[in-house]
């Protein structure tokens, strides 16, 4: 699904001598890479404050506490999303409102979020799935209408960016209160461990961002609200310096590769090819098709068959896992997400893919579905 293999040994020189700089300084904790890392990162999204910190799923929870949201506040999400969207809510003892996401796009859905808002709503987690924005506009002028807060999960689109209609042009996760990444290796900005980032423009919020991931400390030894240990290690922060300087070089190579699936793929019966978004480009963390009429685990199987990885991008829906059923949703609560979780697929997509492995695997899908 993703070849770290052939990316390492493209940027090697980069990569081993940032690392045995590193090395060699044994600044291994806050080292001086963390902040330059911090500091080019701000500069290539555009935004005033990126505090780093040992994961993606830290990152929404330390927003999240520093937000200063209280048990009972609720959060409305996306029903179709990774685990960690909800479990960091349900860590805190806040409440997990789902709603379903539009069956194009995979993004949450403006309109479910309208319908969901109470007085009791506190913040929005759009997230912006397999690599292209949600549509922030309307959630923006939704969440200013009501005071609420807006979380972006910006852990699959890094990079990406979204036009308002008045054509100006942000980067994803800097258009809310806060946007929270993940530095997952398999991620389009991946390091070589767990890693993660917290992004925004309010110097107060940034100065308790930054507190909480550090004990809750900001001066050594004093401890002014209740923190957490969270950090980026200066070799992954290392790491990340020389892969950011390729992002979008990255990002250019899985849209071309997209395109190529879209040229084999589109038009063919009982396949749906991702949706792009007129106010969104999409930086292709997953290329994921629709495969309609129950015939989803069969092409996987005869994927498998010929060497080909796949996967699915969530088989089973949010409200119906186990650790999740106290929530006290039905079964039959959220159509679109259940009807997606049974045809979902998504296909090998990275930075080395070339025109004869493209070719292969869209060659397989053709010779089943024509």
């Amino acid at each position: 699904m993703v070849d770290l293999r052939t990316q390492y040994e493209r940027l090697k020189a980069d990569i081993d001598n940032s690392v045995a700089g590193v090395i060699n300084s044994t600044a291994f904790i806050k080292g001086p890479d963390v902040g330059l890392f911090e500091e080019e990162l701000q500069r290539y999204l555009g935004v005033r404050h990126v505090i780093s910190c040992a994961n993606g799923t830290d990152a929404l929870q330390i927003a999240m506490m520093a937000l200063g949201l209280k048990p009972g506040d609720e959060v409305i999400t996306t029903n179709f999303t990774f685990i960690a969207t909800v479990e960091v809510i349900e860590l805190l003892s806040l409440k997990t409102v789902l709603v379903e996401p539009d069956p194009g796009t995979f993004n949450i859905s403006v309109e479910a979020i309208r319908k969901a808002i109470t007085p009791n709503t506190k913040a929005i987690v759009p997230v912006h799935l397999f690599g292209q924005c949600a549509d922030m506009e309307p959630i923006l002028e939704l969440a200013h209408s009501h005071g609420i807060h807006i979380i972006e999960d910006v852990a699959q689109a890094t990079g990406a960016e979204y036009r308002f209609s008045d054509g100006t042009v942000k980067k994803a996760g800097t258009m809310g209160t806060v946007g929270c990444t993940s530095f997952f290796p398999s991620k389009n900005l991946g390091c070589y461990g767990d890693g993660g980032a917290l992004f925004t423009d309010d110097d107060g919020l940034a100065a308790m961002i930054r507190s909480i991931t550090n004990h809750g400390m900001k001066v050594r030894y004093y401890h002014d609200t209740i923190g957490v240990n969270s950090r980026l290690d200066t070799i992954q922060a290392a790491i990340l310096r020389v892969k950011l300087r390729h992002l979008d070089e990255f990002n250019e190579a899985r849209l071309k590769a997209a395109e190529h699936y879209d040229r084999e793929l589109g038009g063919l019966p009982g396949i749906t090819v991702p949706q792009r978004s007129a106010f969104s480009t999409h930086i292709f963390h997953q290329y994921t098709l629709r495969i309609e009429g129950g015939r989803r685990n069969s092409l996987r199987e005869c994927l498998e068959n010929e060497g080909i990885p796949s996967m699915v991008y969530y088989p089973v829906p949010l409200h119906m896992q186990k650790a999740y059923l106290h929530l006290g949703y039905g079964a039959d609560d959220f159509p679109v997400t259940t009807r997606l979780s049974g045809e979902v697929l998504s296909l090998p997509m990275h930075t080395e893919m070339n025109d004869e492995q493209l070719s292969y695997i869209t060659g397989c899908i053709r010779s089943k579905f024509n």
